[in-house]
């Protein structure tokens, strides 16, 4: 197994693609979500409820087992430690988590237990009722020991651990004893995520992530106080979760707090007194169900990557803000959460760039660079192959996209530098370009066929050629080697290079012309737009 470096000044961006290189162990209640919809026209004459014509049946991940479909669907590799019975539900829900990707040869079975099942009926997209069958277990002595057996084999080739205690039965005072042991042994980082976290105080977690009214029963319980009037008080005040926080340290041994507030956000605190409150994104209208375990999925893999704990709580809230978007319990994948941050990171980036605070803007464009040069030697060092390719991407259309997937199919990474809004002004005129960096650049990161995208300020890619050392740089169009003014740098550093033809006639300029043909079409104006041979 890889050894995982964390580090201090990576971009929300850059956390994110970090993701797909860690392996994750997850240990909590597996359960089954089933979701029966319907619509409901008439009262059923055997008593005042409706009667629900069947639409549609869907089988979804619960409680752990959404927090480990959320990690999987984020890019990491994830082994899920269960139980579940010898029943139908288990085999359905063995079902439904290969679908995610998940591998079911860590789950337990034990005949004795009946695998728990969440059933909703809802009908015209109203919850009629919840059935559950299964809950709290005691599994036999065998059943408790393979589960034991199979933690020690995985913990070994984890790099993160993530405890979803739905407090069900699965985790027993062994199983914790057992993860304590090999924790002290061999530390990870790890997040635990419990409504009985009092169980887990021996434990050196990485952080813990109660909501606040779970904070203060935790408290309340271990401080032996009486719960009288928990949970009556209303939403406390982030002036009364800070005190919240500092009796959770005092607790527990973890390293960080991170105190759930719902809609409003979280609350960190850590051992050096770092305080801080991280606020959540509006949404219109919400759906709870597995919100939390995708942002105890984003967070953890997050916390793996960087040493900078206010990211990570913000990624982690950025995926929870796309999983209350979602009916049903949800996940996030891959390049909901890519996108997302993207947006983010260059909302504040762009910021910068008023003439004020140009130079700051330039030095962290080259700072960004540099980043992404350290990362590139480490993948050379793995013996992968670095594909670049360069332009504006203004309006992104199908040409584009076959010449990223074309340029993938040459190597293991893909690289795309991106022109500046300066730098594309200077080249093509005040009239562009149409979208901003900030926008072309979320725009490009979230096809799954580009691993990095990097802007820069200068009018050819020379620079960046020379700094980011590819394999192979290519270009779509009818260049030839000898005129592309980044050739020589290309072979300077040791690379080659790809003219990859365009597919059709489709271009960003062509389309523009289109649009502006089309809009001054009724007032007799012309409008002109040089038109190139290449994508644009």
């Amino acid at each position: 197994m890889q050894d995982i470096v964390r580090h201090a000044h990576l971009t929300a961006t850059e956390i994110v693609q970090h993701f797909r290189q860690l392996r994750v162990l997850v240990i909590g209640d597996a359960m089954l979500d089933t979701y029966l919809e319907g619509e409901a026209s008439r009262l059923c004459s055997e008593g005042p409820v409706p009667v629900v014509s069947k639409t549609a049946v869907h089988r979804l991940p619960g409680g752990a087992a959404n927090t480990a479909a959320n990690l999987c669907t984020l890019g990491a590799d994830v082994k899920f430690l269960s139980m579940v019975g010898s029943d139908l539900t288990g085999s359905l829900l063995r079902d439904v988590l290969r679908t995610y990707g998940l591998d079911d040869r860590w789950l337990v079975e034990d005949e004795r237990l009946e695998t728990f099942h969440k059933l909703r009926v809802c009908a015209d997209g109203q919850y009629v009722v919840r059935f559950d069958e299964g809950g709290r277990h005691k599994s036999n002595q065998a059943a408790q020991q393979k589960l034991i057996a199979n933690l020690e084999e995985a913990y070994a080739l984890c790099d993160l651990v993530v405890v979803s205690d739905y407090c069900y039965g699965l985790i027993t005072d062994e199983l914790i004893t057992c993860l304590k042991n090999l924790h002290a042994a061999s530390p990870k980082i790890m997040l635990i995520d419990s409504k009985a976290l009092h169980r887990y105080r021996d434990i050196k977690a990485t952080v813990v992530t109660p909501n606040d009214l779970e904070a203060r029963l935790l408290v309340e319980k271990m401080s032996e106080k009486s719960q009288q009037g928990i949970g009556q008080s209303g939403l406390p005040g982030i002036e009364d979760i800070e005190p919240l926080g500092w009796q959770l340290l005092s607790l527990l041994d973890t390293e960080l707090v991170a105190i759930t507030l719902a809609e409003r956000g979280v609350f960190l605190l850590d051992r050096q007194g770092n305080a801080s409150f991280i606020a959540a994104h509006p949404v219109a209208q919400a759906y709870d169900v597995g919100a939390g375990d995708s942002f105890s999925a984003a967070m953890a893999l997050a916390l793996t990557v960087t040493e900078d704990t206010e990211e990570a709580a913000r990624i982690g809230i950025d995926a929870a803000g796309i999983a209350v978007t979602k009916q049903r319990t949800a996940v996030v994948n891959y390049q909901e959460l890519l996108q997302r941050v993207s947006l983010r990171e260059y909302a504040m980036y762009t910021m910068c760039q008023t003439q004020t605070n140009h130079a700051a803007y330039i030095r962290d464009m080259h700072a960004a660079v540099d980043r992404l040069a350290q990362l590139l030697e480490a993948e050379r060092l793995l013996g992968r192959k670095i594909v670049f390719t360069n332009g504006v991407f203004d309006i992104l259309h199908a040409g584009h996209i076959q010449l990223l997937r074309q340029a993938k199919e040459l190597g293991d990474v893909l690289v795309v530098g991106m022109n500046s809004d300066n730098s594309v002004r200077r080249l093509k005129g005040n009239g562009r370009p149409i979208n901003s960096e900030r926008d072309r650049m979320a725009l490009v990161n979230a096809l799954d066929v580009v691993d990095h995208v990097v802007l820069f300020d200068e009018d050819t890619p020379c620079e960046l050629i020379r700094k980011l050392r590819p394999h192979i740089h290519v270009k779509g169009g009818d260049y030839a080697q000898e005129t592309l003014p980044e050739a020589e740098v290309v072979r300077e550093v040791g690379g080659s290079i790809i003219i990859l033809p365009l597919v059709g006639t489709m271009s960003t300029s062509n389309m523009i012309e289109r649009i502006v043909a089309l809009a001054t079409e009724n007032t007799g104006e012309t409008a002109h737009y040089a038109q190139g041979g290449s994508y644009d």
